[in-house]
């Protein structure tokens, strides 16, 4: 199967205060439309293992591919372009700016990458908000919305420019059960009716348990 991310001895280091490996040469392959979840203890490199993947932390050593590319020789400026065109990202916390709309929020990566006219981003995020139910919800102030509708707004905004993979830094850890189910339901409908790859940061053991796939870490090193 296609792999859309891989990684290739795959190592992290901290320097201060002193020297600390936190990932040790980690081989990685995700397939195309596959729901992976990572899991471990505290410290076990989980999030910086993350933010490495999603080019947020470019600080590495070793190699990472994502749709065939080898992202450890772009520029920070290319890699801005691919995370917008090619990453989206679902965090703990929704991030939406309180001052705009849920539209205008959703809207906001594609009137960044500017690749089409502000009519059918417009019509794009309609789009995604419907399918995530919030079309309702479009025009309001995105502060007015409940815990679980901001995190589906986030979401919708992850979607927008049609990425190839979803990161996600525990999306359901500040949810109560009832709308971390939803959100999960959410991840899953979009793996099985887009075939849209997922790769997700969780404590939560009911919500790793129901993915395709768990990726454990121990001190920086992938055990399974």
């Amino acid at each position: 199967m296609e792999a859309i991310l891989e990684t290739k001895q795959l190592s992290k280091f901290f320097y201060d205060p002193v020297e600390f490996q936190a990932l040790k040469n980690v081989d990685l392959q995700i397939p195309k439309g596959q729901f992976a979840s990572i899991m471990g203890s505290s410290g076990s490199g989980k999030s910086t293992l993350l933010y490495v993947l999603s080019t947020l932390d470019t600080q590495y050593k070793g190699h990472l591919f994502l749709d065939g590319e080898d992202l450890s020789l772009k520029s920070k400026n290319d890699l801005a372009e691919i995370r917008n065109e090619k990453i989206g990202f679902v965090f703990q916390f929704h991030y939406l700016l309180p001052e705009f709309t849920v539209l205008e929020n959703v809207m906001l990566p594609a009137l960044k990458l500017a690749k089409l006219d502000q009519k059918q981003i417009e019509e794009n995020a309609m789009s995604k908000l419907k399918m995530l139910g919030l079309e309702d919800q479009a025009l309001k102030k995105a502060n007015k919305l409940s815990g679980g509708q901001q995190q589906r707004a986030a979401i919708a905004r992850a979607l927008i420019n049609e990425p190839k993979i979803i990161f996600g830094d525990e999306p359901t850890g500040n949810l109560d059960s009832k709308n971390a189910d939803i959100v999960f339901e959410i991840l899953k409908e979009l793996k099985e009716k887009y075939n849209q790859t997922i790769l997700i940061v969780t404590h939560d053991n009911n919500f790793a348990n129901k993915t395709d796939r768990i990726i454990r870490l121990h001190d920086g090193e992938v055990v399974n």
